[in-house]
């Protein structure tokens, strides 16, 4: 029995590659992350077209341009979004992520046709490329994530153990790059030593420089079946896993681990060699570092990389879950205020204590205003109702890292320093000019700290500075000369120096 409807006419073998080269002609020129969401159908469509394996590789190589293009105009975007991410934010970057997914997968389903021994030599894209085009968008999609201060997309990681694995067994993992680019190997050890840096625990400049530093200074890392006895700085990670990589000091892998393991410590060794050569005066243009190494937060990532890299440490005190609330007063300028003038400002927001250790809390968010919060950042704690103390007191620690997962919701750890501060004004008599400085004074906690320690907005002081002047008004005035001794800690937002009092008094 025949229809009384039409037959609808399939579409032409080259109507969907037309459509798709008419929008990128439309889009040329385009950067704006707009663009992902329509790149994304191109690329459904590229999916959907029945074209020889040669013009759809073509056709991917000019969508992975334009998406290059997008991705190279968020980035810089994300490094000035404050916690929570806003949901416009957020959607954005996971809408680039989507399209990053759906490339990689796309460059991914290739493979098989281009190891078809009928195919003619030289006619398609080299099997090294299509992975290592692969392997790039699968580590800016695990950027994005770093930037955003959330977790990367569910199975992401066991996605680049994956492609990391093909190359291997293909024998094309340490293939150098198109256009000498990085081969599989290399962009790999790059992801996973940006993973092992905890870049939670790291300020979107700080892990701009990170990258620049990982992808223009790092050596080759050797990458290992069994764990190597002769070396330091080990991290190992599980194939079948869908997470980046553990040091071998705080966890153990189990006997039937599909493993494999990689030393950090020559890599630590030339952080060391590279932050003593700008500690003595050198530049970091003259050593080939990024630019930031010249600043006091360079020099405090460069001094955190080589921890974390060449010396990871076993975790010292276990946790203990905790479900209690705290004030958190955050910055340098409003906990002056606070301490100096015992009063609450505008930026006092509740926080829920989930665990914590001698060494500090887990916190999250429960109420008011939280875009002052910033890793790296001085803040302090006060617990309130039924831990509240007899004497209230602000316990003082900085954010170590912090996550968001959603708009509503953050986690940040505070790593605590001191369980009181004192506000005082710094006057540099090398630079009376230059006015009074404020400060916090943190008292000695042996065995963790044996003498004060002084809290100061990045790089205004120094540990050339000879003699400074404390003013403290706190029951009483009083009048202190130290010297700085050693920089504990820089950040890009604060410096830490241990003082001790001018021996010339």
């Amino acid at each position: 029995m025949s229809s009384d409807f039409p037959h609808a006419t399939p579409p032409s073998a080259d109507a969907y590659p037309r459509a798709i080269l008419e929008w990128l002609a439309l889009a040329h020129g385009r950067i704006g992350g707009e663009d992902a969401g329509e790149l994304c159908e191109q690329l459904r469509l590229l999916r959907e077209s029945p074209i020889p394996t040669g013009q759809r590789i073509d056709l991917l190589d000019l969508l992975h341009k334009h998406a290059e293009r997008i991705v190279k105009a968020e980035l810089p975007t994300l490094r000035e979004v404050t916690l929570p991410v806003s949901r416009r934010v957020r959607q954005r970057s996971g809408t680039i992520q989507e399209l990053l997914e759906t490339l990689v997968q796309e460059y991914l389903n290739t493979l098989a046709e281009l190891f078809d021994p009928q195919r003619k030599a030289n006619s398609l894209m080299a099997p090294a490329d299509v992975l290592a085009q692969a392997m790039q968008g699968i580590g800016w999609h695990i950027r994005l994530s770093q930037l955003i201060a959330a977790p990367a997309g569910v199975g992401i990681w066991r996605r680049l153990h994956a492609t990391y694995r093909t190359a291997r067994r293909l024998g094309l993992a340490e293939t150098p790059g198109h256009d000498n680019g990085p081969s599989v190997e290399q962009s790999y050890i790059r992801i996973l030593l940006s993973a092992i840096a905890q870049p939670a625990s790291f300020s979107s400049s700080e892990l701009a420089f990170i990258a620049d530093y990982i992808a223009t200074c790092v050596r080759s890392v050797d990458i290992f079946e069994t764990p190597p006895l002769d070396r330091t700085g080990v991290f190992w990670l599980d194939l079948d896993q869908d997470f980046p990589a553990h040091a071998l000091t705080r966890r153990m892998p189990t006997g039937d681990t599909l493993g494999l393991y990689f030393a950090c410590d020559l890599v630590a060794r030339d952080i060391r060699e590279h932050l003593a050569a700008l500690t003595k005066g050198a530049s970091a243009a003259s050593l080939g570092l990024p630019s930031f190494a010249d600043t006091p937060a360079g020099h405090g990532v460069l001094r955190r990389l080589g921890q974390l890299w060449g010396r990871p440490k076993a975790r010292k005190y276990p946790r203990r879950r905790q479900s209690y609330r705290v004030n958190l007063c955050a910055g340098l300028d409003q906990l002056w205020h606070l301490i100096r003038h015992r009063e609450n400002g505008g930026q006092i927001s509740e926080w829920m204590v989930t665990n914590e250790s001698p060494d500090g809390y887990s916190l999250m968010h429960m109420s008011g205003p939280t875009s002052h919060v910033r890793v790296g950042d001085i803040v302090a704690v006060q617990p309130t109702g039924e831990r509240a103390e007899r004497i209230p007191n602000w316990h003082v620690g900085i954010v170590r890292w912090a996550i968001s997962e959603n708009p509503e919701h953050i986690e940040l750890g505070m790593q605590q320093l001191a369980s009181h501060a004192i506000a005082a004004e710094v006057i540099r008599p090398q630079e009376v000019e230059a006015g009074n400085l404020t400060a916090l004074i943190l008292p000695e906690v042996p065995p963790m700290r044996n003498s004060p320690a002084l809290v100061a907005p990045v790089g205004l002081l120094s540990e050339q500075d000879r003699r400074l002047i404390l003013l403290i008004e706190n029951d009483h005035f009083g009048v202190r000369e130290v010297r700085p001794t050693a920089v504990t800690e820089q950040t890009s937002s604060i410096e830490i120096f241990s003082v001790s009092p001018d021996e010339r008094l």
